[in-house]
């Protein structure tokens, strides 16, 4: 079983509240399963890219997403 904490936890914690699958998230960043597994673990680092994306999708911020703030309410952004 595992213990440690990853690195970007709360993006596999979002993925799995939502009771979304790595494909289906995977698809949204339009990467394959694998790849987007080795970021939840990660193994790989995000692109700034992908990020936007996921922030976009879960409709909160980055800096959420990489534990920068414990408010998942995202920023005003520009229209």
């Amino acid at each position: 079983m595992r213990y440690e904490t990853l690195p970007f936890e709360r993006i596999r914690n979002l993925r799995v509240d939502a009771d979304l699958t790595q494909e289906t998230v995977a698809q949204v960043l339009d990467i394959k399963q694998n790849t987007y597994s080795q970021y939840e673990l990660g193994v790989l680092r995000y692109p700034i890219e992908a990020l936007i994306r996921l922030a976009l999708f879960y409709n909160t911020s980055i800096d959420y997403l990489v534990g920068l703030t414990d408010e998942p309410k995202p920023y005003e952004r520009k229209p």
